[in-house]
């Protein structure tokens, strides 16, 4: 009589496995699916949303490039002027110990590798510095402060801030020279690190020598000039400094809108093949999950 009951208990639970298996099982795969289903439809959702604001952004690049490439033109003649002296002029710079890097970016990212060129281009040359060189750091713009300040915090300067939203005047030049005059670090050679235009699609990272107005009033080549004194010398020193940071500025300025102009392009580029595939991927789901309830359907009437 105990073997017969253990038989039939045996039998009652392969009989609920079977009844779970056949009316649970296809319930739960039901609601795997639409999870699913759902998931890809946030996400869809997600990278739609994202495609609308790249495509925003790289509308408003472009309005703006127009306005900033009309304005590079006409400061390249401050740029011009400026480096008129010291690429003729010839100067002393053995002696010399302290050197001045300026690296200027902006406040503003999602523009590629624009300011990571500026930055890697400074940690090159500082690396290649000899260890008794004391060199300065001034940075302009949030992003390369950022990159920089882990490494080389105590070589920093000056940092100034709230570049990158509105287009560079001279002021802002003229206000960043005069910091930097009087910023009491004494250097003798500087350069200016900057992204500089060629076209709509590439720039490059160049620099421009500085040298202080010691090393310019102790050049031979200035003895040419008979009306020149130490008032007439540090007054084009400070105006020259400003004109070279202001050309830089703009060049920077119509460098950055370009290189987000492309960076926003090849991100809705990006967008729309993810939405391509994520749309096909939502219907195969979808589909695939139709089907398996149709086939549900089916074969209960089939067996009723």
């Amino acid at each position: 009589y105990g073997k017969g009951n253990k038989a039939c208990d045996t039998e009652k639970m392969a009989a609920a496995r079977l009844f779970s298996w056949q009316f649970l099982s296809p319930t739960c795969q039901q609601t795997r699916n639409m999870a699913t289903l759902k998931d890809i439809a946030l996400r869809l959702k997600s990278v739609k949303n994202i495609q609308k604001i790249t495509k925003s952004m790289k509308v408003v690049s472009t309005a703006k490039f127009s306005k900033a490439e009309k304005e590079l033109r006409e400061a390249k003649a401050y740029g011009a002027g400026a480096k008129a002296l010291f690429d003729k002029v010839e100067f002393n710079t053995e002696e010399t110990r302290n050197h001045l890097i300026i690296a200027i970016t902006s406040d503003k990212g999602l523009c590629g590798a624009f300011h990571a060129n500026v930055a890697r281009k400074v940690k090159g040359m500082l690396a290649e510095y000899p260890k008794d060189k004391d060199v300065g750091l001034v940075c302009v713009g949030d992003r390369v402060k950022g990159q920089l300040q882990r490494v080389f915090s105590d070589k920093l300067v000056l940092h100034f801030a709230e570049f990158g939203r509105f287009p560079p005047t001279f002021d802002e030049a003229s206000f960043i020279a005069r910091e930097i005059l009087q910023s009491g670090y004494e250097f003798h050679t500087g350069e200016i690190l900057y992204n500089r235009f060629k076209n709509l699609v590439s720039y490059e990272t160049v620099s421009q020598p500085l040298y202080s107005l010691d090393i310019i009033s102790n050049s031979e080549s200035m003895y040419v000039y008979d009306n020149l004194d130490e008032d007439v010398l540090r007054s084009y020193h400070e105006y020259s400094l400003a004109s070279l940071l202001y050309y830089a500025l703009k060049e920077s300025a119509a460098s950055e809108l370009s290189a987000r102009m492309t960076a926003m392009d090849g991100a809705s580029k990006n967008a729309g093949e993810m939405i391509d595939q994520l749309t096909l991927k939502y219907n195969r789901t979808r589909q695939a999950a139709i089907t398996k309830e149709l086939i549900e359907i089916i074969s209960g009437a089939a067996a009723v």
